[in-house]
């Protein structure tokens, strides 16, 4: 049987993701919650979700020895990132007074500005920019199959990636202004929003992931 690694490093939402995953998987996937590195690395895909400070996640995975072994994963498996799985790809983050990240995808992440108003309304708009917003698809990608361009998504998050390079933004999401809530390079896939808490769109965004074969 298939496996996919959610890689455990002390701090995110796993059991949503990895009961999303099962919901999907069927019999074909065994569906992995693991932080021992020979389990990750014995795994055919690996999913990275995060969540809190972008600070204490990387020098969690330091502490832990998994920095090592996503960087191996980001090498050689399909990977998908989810919320700080994407932030941590860029080279830097403006988070946790600038926090240093994989690099593989060349970039920053900033935080949104305090006085972001709505362009239509003139209303306050909130940080975090939380709740449910429009995915605007940038590319075409097996990930993106049965999945309508500008479906809705569920986002909790203070800081957005930036890349420096437009070919690896996969969707852009406005608030108010656009930013990338999804990248895309070779076997990686990784998204700002959460699909384990999208309903049927991020089910089928999960789905796709494990039926994909970079």
């Amino acid at each position: 049987m298939n496996s996919v690694a959610v890689i455990d490093y002390g701090m995110s939402n796993l059991r949503s993701v990895s009961r999303a995953l099962e919901q999907v998987a069927g019999n074909q996937w065994q569906v992995i919650i693991s932080n021992q590195a020979d389990h990750i690395y014995a795994a055919d895909k690996v999913v990275f979700p995060g969540q809190g400070a972008i600070g204490n996640c990387m020098q969690l995975l330091q502490d832990t020895g998994l920095h090592e072994v996503i960087l191996h994963c980001l090498l050689q498996k399909p990977f998908l990132g989810i919320c700080l799985g994407l932030q941590s790809l860029l080279e830097f983050s403006a988070e946790s007074g600038g926090t240093k990240g994989f690099g593989t995808v060349p970039g920053e992440v900033k935080r949104f500005a305090e006085n972001l108003r709505d362009p239509q309304t003139g209303e306050h708009l909130k940080i975090p920019h939380m709740g449910w917003n429009q995915v605007q698809q940038q590319q075409t990608h097996p990930l993106w199959t049965g999945i309508e361009n500008n479906s809705r998504f569920y986002f909790v998050h203070s800081y957005y990636a930036e890349p420096t390079n437009p070919a690896q933004i996969a969707a852009t999401t406005h608030y108010p202004e656009p930013f990338a809530s999804a990248v895309a390079y070779g076997n990686v896939f990784a998204v700002q929003f959460h699909p384990e808490k999208s309903q049927h769109a991020g089910l089928q965004l999960l789905e796709n992931f494990l039926n994909w074969t970079p």
